[in-house]
């Protein structure tokens, strides 16, 4: 993943050091599931036969409810770019 040299503290949590609580970070999460759930079918179209990025969507809100820990749905969201 490419990060850029001085990261945005509204995109950090509270934890490292930012101002993203973990109620925004939630809501962050859930926003980009559904920017990238609507145009999955585009995706899907092309790439049928490839699960990374509805398994990224799936393990994003799972993390949101609580049900994975952040590196899963992390890890599922970097397989997805690949």
């Amino acid at each position: 993943m490419i990060l850029p040299k001085v990261r945005d503290p509204r995109f950090i949590t509270i934890r490292r050091g930012g101002v993203l609580t973990d109620s925004d970070h939630h809501l962050l999460a859930l926003w980009a599931a559904s920017c990238a759930e609507h145009v999955l079918h585009l995706f899907e179209a092309v790439r049928p036969e490839d699960p990374r990025p509805r398994a990224a969507i799936e393990n994003a809100r799972a993390w949101v409810r609580g049900e994975v820990k952040m590196m899963a749905a992390r890890a599922a969201g970097g397989h997805a770019m690949g």
